[in-house]
């Protein structure tokens, strides 16, 4: 597979778990009633402006904008790096039958690192970031990416996961 298209559907991929995500809390923020940017808004003020009290979210707090776009400027980012990193396991498994179940491992235990990343991070942020929205979206973005990916590489599923087929 030549490293254009594994790079075209790296970023593909990185686009699909970005967008999956971000739709997901905006319909979760907006069932809540908290408006659909409220999640990365606060996420951007903890990354962007040190914001640590929890007690900040018993008050109304104004949008912060610049936080809004730099935390989706970041989660953007690193959704185009674990797409990438994705796409090159897939090539490594189409390339290298015999690794594919490795690869597919090392899939999978990206999927729970990132869970349990994100998870860690926000601890304090439990009552908005609570785990079963981390794990949702998370689920969301890797299903919408995988269906792509399934899509476009044929045997995909068996090479990666022998033992699930």
């Amino acid at each position: 597979m030549p490293l254009n298209r594994t790079t075209r559907e790296g970023l593909i991929v990185g686009l699909i778990a970005y967008v999956s995500v971000a739709a997901f809390y905006s319909g979760f923020d907006l069932l809540a009633a908290r408006g659909t940017l409220y999640t990365v808004d606060l996420l951007g003020k903890v990354v962007f402006r040190g914001l640590r009290d929890p007690g900040i979210l018993l008050l109304p707090f104004s949008p912060d904008l610049t936080s809004i776009f730099w935390y989706n400027a970041l989660h953007l980012f690193l959704s185009l790096v674990i797409g990438l990193i994705v796409t090159g396991l897939v090539w490594r498994a189409d390339r290298s039958p015999a690794q594919a179940p490795l690869a597919g491992l090392i899939i999978v235990l990206g999927f729970l690192v990132t869970i349990l990343g994100v998870g860690w991070l926000t601890t304090p942020w439990r009552p908005v970031l609570p785990w079963w929205s981390i794990v949702v979206a998370n689920t969301l973005a890797s299903f919408l990416a995988g269906v792509y990916l399934l899509r476009k590489h044929r045997g995909l599923w068996r090479r990666l996961m022998p033992l699930a087929s």
